[in-house]
């Protein structure tokens, strides 16, 4: 009962001190009070001051400066604010971690949470197009970080990108021809051609595929990868995007939007997406947990259009997820308790260190 109450004093102190940054009691660059003022002037521990101090500096409210204490360094558009209820557990970062790795002793004591919660149903099959706790839990979280107005039902899981990609060949047909950037990541090309589709490479420019390329392509579906491009590190720029989208709707085709790393990029708004910027349906969404969790994790989704989500259900519905349901509990877990959210917000900001 003890842990219990003191778990819902930092909660309760880090909310309080969270909305009084916010609303801008505490304004970018103040002095918060000392860790003892704050925990005598709530009569809490300084140890349950320290935890939520700490949640706030993961979460890129507050910095420490040696010996003077914390300072308010909020930007309203430079984090994703985490909605914590009494009913979820929390964790802060542990010594085992990095800037940018996350950390081991947090994604281990949820693992243990959803073996102790979940018990047995760790051990059912999972609905083919994946748990419904982790499809809500990436549904909230797309809408909140990555403005993707999309429905748990409209979310597919599977065993990585590269697997994702051969479901949608079976859904798009293999008789299109595929537009591909050049160069891009070589295993796109290879799941394409091991599926019998015609691939055009389409060469790349300092901000995405160049405009004769695109527009003398014969492709009817675009695969692209706007954030970051691999290898050649090339970002596509709005008005390429808005490019994309035009030639789109002149050739009536598809755009498969590949976000791999978007979550990390340095910059203080998160990158706007195709999906979020298409009224038409034919924009296919995928991103996975590779990146931002750990390459072991090999867990990925895709974002449906609506008006595709019949032919998903008819063509690719019989197929069982190919993710264990243990780890989908786990990934839901860490979304919902606010750990995901805060480890991006801590990669996001090393990132910009470096820059």
């Amino acid at each position: 009962m003890d842990g219990q109450r003191s778990e819902k004093q930092y909660i309760r102190l880090y909310e309080d001190l969270r909305k009084g940054i916010e609303t801008g009691l505490y304004p970018a660059g103040s002095k918060l009070p000392s860790k003892r003022t704050m925990a005598r002037d709530n009569g809490v521990s300084l140890i349950t001051a320290e935890h939520a101090l700490q949640l706030l500096e993961d979460e890129g409210y507050i910095a420490p400066k040696e010996r003077s204490g914390y300072f308010v360094i909020y930007d309203e558009d430079s984090t994703f604010p985490v909605d914590l209820g009494e009913n979820k557990t929390r964790y802060w970062p542990q010594e085992d971690s990095d800037e940018t790795g996350f950390p081991f002793s947090v994604y281990a004591k949820t693992a243990r949470r959803v073996l102790t919660v979940y018990a047995e149903a760790v051990l059912q099959r999972s609905p083919n197009f994946g748990a419904v706790i982790l499809r809500e839990a990436i549904a909230r979280y797309l809408a909140k970080a990555r403005r993707i107005e999309a429905s748990p039902e409209q979310i597919i899981i599977g065993s990585g990108a590269e697997y994702l990609y051969g479901l949608i060949v079976q859904v798009l047909g293999r008789s299109r021809i595929y537009g591909i950037e050049d160069p891009s990541y070589e295993k796109i090309a290879q799941v394409y051609r091991a599926n019998d589709i015609t691939c055009d490479p389409l060469p790349l420019g300092p901000d995405g595929i160049r405009s004769e390329a695109l527009w003398g392509s014969d492709a009817q579906v675009l695969h692209i990868t706007p954030y970051r491009s691999y290898p050649s590190g090339v970002t596509a720029t709005n008005a390429k995007k808005r490019e994309y989208m035009r030639w789109r709707a002149q050739r009536n085709a598809y755009i498969i939007e590949d976000d791999f790393e978007s979550e990390i990029t340095p910059a203080r708004k998160p990158e706007e997406t195709l999906f979020s910027m298409d009224d038409s349906g034919r924009v296919l969404y995928v991103n996975t947990f590779t990146n931002t969790i750990s390459t072991a994790v090999r867990t990925a989704y895709l974002v449906v259009p609506e008006p595709l989500l019949k032919n998903f259900k008819e063509r690719i519905g019989f197929y069982t997820c190919t993710v264990p349901t243990f780890e989908q509990y786990i990934l839901a877990e860490l979304i919902l308790n606010g750990d995901f959210e805060r480890h991006i917000n801590r990669m996001r900001r090393a990132k910009r260190k470096t820059i």
